[in-house]
């Protein structure tokens, strides 16, 4: 006579290990599909941007085309604007996040987050002809800042405590640069590698760098669904060795023009 019980323990047993092979971990679905799908932003250089030949370029690809490359899988950078990042690994229109995102802790309550692949610096982008000098100079003056960025979080906060000055919300950091090279807001605050490139470029010639911003370091992730545990282990390993490889050095030497800031990727006393 069959036991019932143990009928019922290994038919759980069975459907459990059914579930587990046909629920296939996403890391084995990129591999398998030939194809690793970036959301990457194109307006934030040297991040990422758009090149003489309106090919996708920066950092942020660069670092796409590497996963890519080690993964054994042809990237596509799927173009999304900064308020679209995480939108578009939630829909599934990417598999990843190399967008140049804060690891704030209310974003991680929606995505997945790695550990930090980059570090900004936040300095105040104005013109040189609004006697804004520093950061205290901007208290009270038309501000704005490319809505959904760390930046814009702490810039739109500190003008409500200010009581004082506007706040105008961009949905692109070119409508923001735009913005203030024509007088519609007298200044921003941008992190030290968008002020650099953006002077560099030419393109506005009556910007400067007045100064950097008091914001804390503005730490940057990877992103991926939450439950996706193995393929964030895996990112969050793939940015150990960008480090360890010597290769984060050459693509921050590449992209920035300086060397990498000394503290840049830790939190002192922490395992991050």
């Amino acid at each position: 006579m069959k036991n019932p019980a143990f009928a019922v323990a290994l038919s759980a047993v069975l459907s459990t290990s059914f579930m587990a092979t046909a629920h296939a971990d996403k890391l084995d679905d990129i591999i398998g599909s030939g194809k690793l799908r970036c959301a990457v932003t194109l307006d934030f250089p040297p991040m990422g941007f758009r090149d003489a030949s309106n090919a996708p370029a920066g950092f942020d690809v660069d670092y796409c085309n590497d996963l890519a490359k080690i993964l054994g899988v042809d990237a596509e950078v799927v173009e999304t604007p900064f308020p679209d990042r995480i939108p578009a690994l939630i829909s599934g229109r990417a598999d990843v996040i190399v967008a140049s995102t804060s690891d704030t802790l209310e974003r991680a309550k929606t995505v997945g987050l790695t550990v930090p692949y980059f570090a900004f610096q936040m300095v105040v982008l104005t013109r040189d002809n609004t006697g804004i000098n520093s950061f205290d100079d901007i208290k009270g003056k038309a501000l704005g800042n490319t809505s959904g960025t760390f930046e814009a979080i702490a810039l739109e906060g500190d003008v409500k405590k200010w009581g004082s000055g506007t706040f105008r919300a961009y949905q692109s950091q070119s409508d923001t640069l735009l913005a203030v090279a024509q007088g519609h807001i007298d200044a921003t605050v941008v992190t030290n590698t968008v002020a650099a490139a953006t002077i560099k470029s030419g393109k506005y010639k009556n910007l400067k760098i007045a100064g950097n911003a008091p914001y804390t370091i503005d730490f940057v992730s990877l992103g991926a669904k939450r439950n996706e545990y193995g393929l964030l282990n895996y990112l969050n390993l793939f940015v150990n060795q960008q480090v360890r490889s010597g290769r984060y050095k050459e693509l921050f030497v590449k992209w920035v023009g300086t060397e990498i800031p000394p503290t840049d990727l830790t939190v002192p006393r922490v395992y991050y």
